[in-house]
């Protein structure tokens, strides 16, 4: 149908950028109660009644984006995974050797990652901004910006955004369902046209009873389809939400100054590749250059002081692996990232998913931050470590051992 074909393009187009939009709450305000207005008097912003704007529409799956993007956000900050970056994640043996042993900068470059998330957001309230038919709600940056030097406390203003938020993410949960419905819509559709057009060779009554049922299931799942519109976003006002979303990135500058102070997190650092697929040849093709080219000199060199069993040698390589897997298991799910509502609207309730005890990702829990020639050290150690490994079970098979010849090619 017509809609869901606009979808996947706008979709298309819209979620390449990075960009999303915003939804609406149940219970929309008459008046802007707004922080920024609070904050700043003279901004521009009105206290009058906004002005009446168009349906988010098509553009509902991209507005579901942007708010799942500030909650795991905001849940990012509560004070359990603040206390649990600080206490298990930074002083983890994995995050001290390939990062830093320094607090103080491990807490910068913490900060400096939240900070960009909350850039990302802001620009994507920003973005849909401007595109609300009152004006009062255009050119949000130019506000947004002063946030940095201007972290004065609302009272009451936690509790606002969270239940803002929450208001939000109810809204989300029915967008999802949408678009799933809205596929099935599709399909319905399709199934349709295709029984119409059909060379029928069956007679007209069969032809008749089958029809009649694709009628009736198509005819209710429109029902359904617009149903869901009526519940989520897409029937939502875009000028009655931004206040809401505007009340959330003030929220979550001073939640970010309040877990990491005045952190400053710009220092740049190298970032290093994901793990490549477990088997030997794709082992050597996935090896960065620099341990290419270091491993056949290391492999000739390598010695240890006594012969060592199967099992001591795994054991050897257990006291890295057991701290070097988890951070690159977490680059790996990180690598996937978390996409517009096609993958989110798969993973079911992000709220009950963050209840049950999950939290997102840290970048510090990844090899993002990770010193590159300390990374290739390891691996390089590593790999070392396995080629002694199967030279070692080669040898009980009764094998000749290829640490007693020279390599002859990269398997």
């Amino acid at each position: 149908m017509k809609y869901f074909r606009m979808v996947s393009e706008v979709s298309s187009l819209l979620g390449r950028a990075g960009t999303a939009g915003l939804g609406k709450a149940y219970d929309v305000l008459d008046t802007l109660g707004s922080s920024m207005t609070n904050l700043n008097p003279s901004s521009g912003f009105t206290s009058g009644l906004t002005m009446k704007g168009d349906k988010i529409s098509i553009l509902a799956f991209e507005v579901a984006n942007t708010i799942v993007k500030g909650a795991n956000l905001m849940q990012s900050l509560s004070e359990e995974n603040i206390r649990h970056l600080k206490e298990a994640v930074l002083p983890s043996e994995g995050v001290q050797n390939l990062i830093s042993r320094d607090m103080d900068e491990l807490l910068r470059l913490a900060a400096a990652d939240k900070r960009e998330e909350l850039k990302v957001f802001s620009g994507e309230v920003v973005r849909f901004g401007n595109r609300c038919k009152d004006p009062q709600w255009h050119n949000l940056d130019r506000y947004l910006e002063k946030l940095g030097s201007e972290l004065t406390p609302e009272m009451q203003l936690k509790d606002k955004a969270e239940t803002f938020m929450q208001q939000l993410m109810n809204l989300v949960q029915y967008t999802a369902e949408l678009y799933h419905e809205m596929h099935a819509l599709d399909r319905f559709e399709q199934d349709y046209r295709r029984k119409l057009q059909e060379d029928d060779k069956t007679n007209a009554a069969q032809r008749g009873d089958s029809l009649a049922i694709l009628r009736a299931e198509l005819k209710s799942q429109k029902k359904h389809v617009k149903s869901l519109k009526k519940k989520s976003l897409w029937s939502r006002i875009l000028e009655e939400v931004m206040e809401k979303l505007v009340d959330i990135v003030y929220l979550l500058h001073l939640e970010i100054h309040e877990a990491f102070g005045s952190a400053d997190g710009d220092r740049p650092v190298s970032r290093s590749s994901s793990v490549p697929p477990n088997t030997r040849d794709a082992l050597y093709q996935g090896l960065p250059p620099n341990i290419k080219s270091a491993l056949r000199s290391k492999l000739l060199s390598f010695q240890v002081k006594e012969e060592l069993t199967v099992s001591q040698i795994k054991a050897e390589m257990e006291k890295t692996l057991q701290w070097l897997v988890p951070i690159a298991t977490n680059t790996t799910k990180a690598h996937h990232g978390f996409g517009w509502v096609g993958e989110w609207a798969n993973t079911g309730s992000e709220v009950n998913r963050k209840s049950a005890g999950q939290t997102d990702l840290l970048r510090i829990e990844t090899l993002h931050h990770a010193d590159k020639e300390k990374t290739e050290t390891y691996i390089l150690e590593l790999v070392v470590w396995l080629h002694h490994l199967v030279s070692q079970v080669r040898v009980g098979n009764g094998l000749r051992s290829p640490v007693k010849s020279p390599i002859q090619s990269p398997k």
